[in-house]
């Protein structure tokens, strides 16, 4: 379950930014994850919340935006959606040739997992004269 460790991963970062911020508490996470990552977001959020128990992030909200796949070939131009939703993803490698001069494709999107944004509430600096 390679969900748990990414969750692990994205709590960790999180919590840096939060610690560097003086921040006590976490609201929402937003990521954006590519479907040719092939990620279970329900299992990454069930994960993600069971690893926030007891952090600045526990309570707070991880919305993922999920992305279309997208290849394009250098040879040619040629442009394409690449859709993943077929479980035979799991055991096996796709085609990665252009269907129309047989050069190699290169992914253009929709392999990225990155956190976009991160709400926290943060102490306000107040200077007392």
């Amino acid at each position: 379950m390679h969900e748990y460790t990414i969750a692990s991963s994205i709590v960790d970062s999180v919590l840096d930014l939060a610690k560097q911020q003086n921040s006590r508490k976490v609201v929402e996470v937003r990521m954006k994850i590519g479907k040719l990552k092939v990620i279970s977001v329900d299992q990454l959020k069930f994960s993600y919340e069971i690893l926030s128990k007891g952090t600045a992030l526990e309570g707070s909200q991880l919305n993922v935006l999920e992305t279309d796949g997208s290849v394009k070939c250098p040879n040619c131009g040629y442009a394409s959606r690449m859709e993943m939703d077929d479980a035979s993803f799991h055991f096996g490698i796709p085609s990665m040739l252009c269907p129309t001069c047989g050069s190699g494709l290169m992914i253009e999107g929709g392999d990225e997992c990155i956190i976009t944004k991160v709400r926290m509430l943060v102490p306000t600096n107040q200077k007392s004269d």
